[in-house]
C-alpha cells in the first residue's frame, strides 16, 4: 500500500468535502469483508517527517533523563545490580510489539494506527476501544508529565536561588503548594498546546535542542561516573560485571514481573512515530524503521547512563548509594553533584527539558487518533478538522489539552501522589493497547503466516509473544491494583486509587462507545471502515 506524496494544497482541498472522503488507499495485499476499506487522507501536510526527525520526536515522547531519574532507584531496590538485566527484559516485549506496528504500518499506513488497524483487524466496535486505549494512556501521561515538568521548574529554580544565597528550600517548596502547582501546571499545558498546533517543522526544530541537550548531558553523566571510577574517586567504586546482563541472577520471578512492568513506563512513546506516519517521507516504511531504532537507540542509553550510576554509587543504604531510599525518587538530583560536580544544575535542567518535550511530542498521538476518529466516522466530524495554516489536527490537539489540564488539576486534588498513581494507571493503559495493536497484526495477517520464515516470525511469533506478556501484565495489574496498598496508598472506599482510575477510564470508553453507536450507526456498520484480512506476502 502507498501514500502518493500530495502537495498541502490538494490535501486540504480533498479534506475540506462537507463529508470527509473515502478514497481508499489501493492495496493488492488484502481482502475486504462487506466493502471498500476506506482509507483515506486527512489533510495532513505529506512528507514532512523524515527518519532522523521521527527518531528524535520519538526518544523525546519517551523522554529517557526524566523517565531514568523515576525507574533507577526504585528497580535498583528490587534487583540490584542485575538492573541491566532488566532493561534488557523490559526490552523484549516492547521490541516484539514494534516488529507487529511496522508490519502494520507496511500495509496500512494511516494516522489512527492502534484504531484503525484493530478495526480492520476485528471489526469497528474493538477497534473504537484500541483507539480509546491510546487516547487516555496519551491523556494520562500528557498530565503526569506536566506535573513533572512543574517540580523539576521549581527544583531547578531553587538550585539557581540557592546558588546565589537565596531560600532555596522555599522555592522548592511552592510545588507542594496545589494551587501554584496546578497553574504552573496549566501553563506548561498551555504551551506544548500552542508549539503542537503549529507545523511539524516547528515540531521537529523545537524536538532535535531539547533532545540533543538532554541526551548530551545523559551520555556526559555517565562518561563522568566511569571516570570517577577509573580514577578512583567513586563514592562506592562497583567493576562492571557479565553477571549484571544475566536475567538468570535476577533473583526472583517476581523481580523479573516487576521489569517488565518498568519497562512499560521507561519505553512508552515510541508508537509516537507511527501516529505521524502520514506525514513521513516514505509512510510505508519509515514509521516502522523509526519505531524499532527509536527503542534501541533509548535500550541502549539506558544501559550506559545505569551501569555508569552502578559503577560510580554501588548499592549502599547510605548517602548517595543507589540502595538509600532516601534518594531513590529522584536519583539523578542526587547523584548529579558528586558526579558532575559545578555543572550539576544541567542535570536538574535535562529532566525539565526532558519532560517538557516530551509533553509537547506526546500530543502528536492524541490528536492524530481523535483526527481519524472524527474522519472515519467514530467520532463528531468536528474532530476531524485540519488546521488551513499548519495542516495539522487543530481541533483534536486543543481537546486533548483540555481533558489533559482537567484530568491533573482533579487528580491533584484527589491525590497527593497523583505522579505515582497517574504512571502505574499509564501501565494498564499501555498493556490494553498495545496488547490489542500486537493481537490484530497476528489477526490481520493470519492468511500470510507460514508463507515464509520472516512472515512467520514478524507476523506471528513476535506481536503474539508480545501481545501475550502485555495481557498477562494487563490482568496482573488489574487485580494487584484493587489492593488500597497498592501504588501510592490512596484509595476510596478501601479500593486502591489505581484500580478505580483504570476501571473507570476503560468503563468511560465502553459509554462513549455506545453513545457513538446511537448517534453514528454507519461507523459500526463497517461503512466507513470495514474489515479485511492480508492475503498476500507484502
Amino acid at each position: 500500500m502507498t501514500h502518493d506524496p500530495a502537495n498541502q494544497h490538494l490535501a486540504h482541498e480533498a479534506h475540506s468535502q462537507p463529508h470527509a472522503p473515502n478514497v481508499p488507499l489501493t492495496t493488492a495485499s488484502a481482502t475486504v469483508d462487506g466493502g471498500d476499506p476506506g482509507l483515506s487522507k486527512k489533510g495532513l501536510s505529506a512528507g514532512s517527517v523524515g527518519l532522523i526527525g521521527a527518531i528524535v520526536i520519538g526518544i523525546s515522547c519517551i523522554a529517557p533523563a526524566y523517565t531514568l531519574t523515576g525507574a533507577l532507584g526504585p528497580t535498583v531496590a528490587e534487583v540490584g545490580t542485575q538492573l541491566p538485566a532488566i532493561f534488557l527484559i523490559g526490552f523484549i516485549p516492547m521490541l516484539l510489539v514494534a516488529f507487529g506496528y511496522r508490519e502494520l504500518n507496511s500495509a496500512m499506513p494511516d494516522s489512527g494506527t492502534s484504531f484503525t488497524w484493530a478495526t480492520r483487524a476485528f471489526g469497528p466496535w474493538v477497534g473504537w476501544m484500541a483507539g480509546w486505549g491510546l487516547i487516555a494512556a496519551t491523556v494520562v501521561v500528557l498530565s503526569n508529565l506536566a506535573g513533572i515538568a512543574v517540580e523539576f521548574f521549581y527544583l531547578a529554580v531553587s538550585q539557581v536561588v540557592g546558588f546565589f544565597g537565596g531560600d532555596a528550600e522555599a522555592v522548592a517548596g511552592l510545588v507542594r503548594n496545589p494551587f501554584v502547582n496546578v497553574i504552573t501546571c496549566l501553563a506548561f499545558i498551555l504551551g506544548a498546546t500552542l508549539i503542537s498546533y503549529r507545523d511539524m517543522q516547528t515540531t521537529q526544530k523545537l524536538q532535535y535542542w531539547l533532545v540533543g541537550f538532554q541526551l548530551l548531558v545523559m551520555i556526559g553523566f555517565g562518561v563522568a561516573a566511569f571516570w570517577h571510577v577509573a580514577n578512583g574517586t567513586a563514592f562506592d567504586a562497583t567493576p562492571v560485571e557479565l553477571s549484571w546482563f544475566n536475567p538468570l541472577e535476577v533473583g526472583s520471578f517476581s523481580a523479573i514481573v516487576a521489569g517488565l512492568s518498568v519497562s512499560l513506563f521507561v519505553f512508552w512513546g515510541w508508537d509516537v512515530t507511527l501516529t505521524m506516519n502520514e506525514e513521513t517521507k516514505g509512510s510505508n516504511s519509515t514509521p516502522g524503521r523509526a519505531a524499532t531504532l527509536t527503542v534501541t537507540i533509548v535500550v541502549a542509553i539506558y544501559l550506559f547512563v545505569a551501569m555508569g550510576a552502578l559503577a560510580f554509587a554501588g548499592l549502599g543504604s547510605t548517602d548517595v548509594g543507589l540502595g538509600n531510599p532516601e534518594i531513590q525518587e529522584n536519583a539523578f538530583y542526587y547523584l548529579a553533584g558528586p558526579i558532575l560536580g559545578p555543572l550539576a544544575l544541567v542535570m536538574s535542567i535535562a529532566v525539565l527539558s526532558s519532560s517538557a518535550s516530551s509533553l509537547q511530542s506526546t500530543f502528536v498521538s492524541p490528536a492524530r487518533t481523535l483526527l481519524a476518529m472524527g474522519h472515519y466516522g467514530a467520532l463528531p466530524r468536528k474532530f476531524s478538522k485540519v488546521s488551513p495554516r499548519f495542516f495539522t489536527p487543530g481541533y483534536a490537539t486543543v481537546v486533548s489539552a483540555i481533558v489533559a489540564a482537567v484530568f491533573y488539576t482533579v487528580m491533584r486534588f484527589i491525590s497527593e501522589d497523583v505522579l505515582w498513581d497517574t504512571i502505574t494507571t499509564l501501565g494498564m493503559m499501555i498493556c490494553f493497547y498495545y496488547g490489542l495493536t500486537a493481537f490484530a497484526c497476528v489477526w490481520y495477517f493470519r492468511k500470510t503466516w507460514f508463507r515464509g520464515g520472516r512472515n512467520l516470525f514478524f507476523r506471528l511469533i513476535a506481536p503474539f509473544v508480545g501481545g501475550a506478556i502485555l495481557a498477562v501484565l494487563f490482568f496482573t495489574t488489574l487485580i494487584d491494583s484493587m489492593d488500597p496498598a497498592y501504588g501510592s496508598g490512596s484509595n476510596i472506599g478501601g479500593v486502591g486509587l489505581v484500580f478505580i482510575l483504570g476501571v473507570v477510564i476503560l468503563l468511560a470508553g465502553v459509554v462513549v462507545m455506545i453513545w457513538q453507536r446511537i448517534k453514528r450507526p454507519e461507523f459500526f456498520r463497517s461503512e466507513h471502515l470495514a474489515r479485511g484480512v492480508a492475503d498476500r506476502d507484502s
